[in-house]
């Protein structure tokens, strides 16, 4: 479906708050992006069998440098 929408999803975060998180660093570097999850997951606040996973999607034009912003950030916790 990725193709069909133009989007492609960087990362897969375990719950809203992660995701967020995630949206907030790549839209602060100029990579808009949405997030996308089962409506199920946020209303109960279930995490069980991916239920409470967000996709991070960006534009698939942008998707390498999302994942390179991601690193970064990943190599900076570390």
């Amino acid at each position: 479906m990725p193709e069909k929408t133009g989007l492609t999803t960087v990362y897969v975060a375990s719950g809203q708050l992660d995701a967020e998180i995630v949206k907030g660093r790549l839209e602060s570097e100029g990579v808009p992006a949405i997030l996308r999850y089962e409506s199920a997951g946020l209303i109960y606040g279930l995490t069980i069998d991916g239920l409470g996973q967000v996709e991070v999607q960006v534009p698939s034009s942008l998707a390498q440098q999302a994942r390179e912003i991601l690193a970064d950030v990943k190599d900076e916790r570390c």
